[in-house]
């Protein structure tokens, strides 16, 4: 099964990629290396999360957050690429989380993220990670995820 049939399978849609809020582009080509810029949870084209994780948000729906975030990744790389399926391996996310003072759980928030990569490319899924607690994100969004991934040359 090829990768985009197993998102359609588990029931995602790939938006268009969501505009820039700034002077970059949403992702960028460098050889067989892809980087999405930094990724809003935007669920059809509503920013759907915003707020601070440990007082709007649990860590569950944080985790939903990340998801959205990544998905959103994989709209900007399919923007450059044309099809998810010349992804060859995950190589890198970074998650950062809308956090509270004393709130500490963003490496569970950014497991949305991660394992949603896992379902959907299985060992090619599985990469390199930060995930990083931070007192404000743009537009007050509640995460942020960007990725690197190898493409098939």
């Amino acid at each position: 099964m090829s990768f985009e049939e197993k998102i359609a399978e588990l029931g995602i849609e790939i938006p268009e990629v969501p505009m820039p809020l700034a002077a970059y582009v949403p992702a960028v080509q460098a050889g067989e290396l892809i980087f999405s810029s930094g990724q809003l949870p935007f669920v059809k084209g509503e920013l759907k999360y915003k707020g601070k994780l440990g007082i709007d948000f649990t860590v569950e729906q944080g985790y939903e957050a990340a998801k959205a975030c990544v998905v959103n990744c994989l709209a900007a790389i399919k923007s450059v690429i044309g099809s998810l399926d010349d992804i060859e391996q995950v190589v890198k996310l970074t998650g950062y989380v809308n956090s509270a003072p004393g709130f500490t759980s963003q490496p569970l928030v950014i497991n949305g993220a991660s394992e949603l990569l896992v379902e959907i490319f299985g060992e090619k899924g599985k990469h390199a990670r930060a995930a990083v607690g931070v007192n404000e994100l743009p537009l007050g969004a509640a995460a942020e995820v960007e990725m690197i991934v190898k493409i098939k040359v």
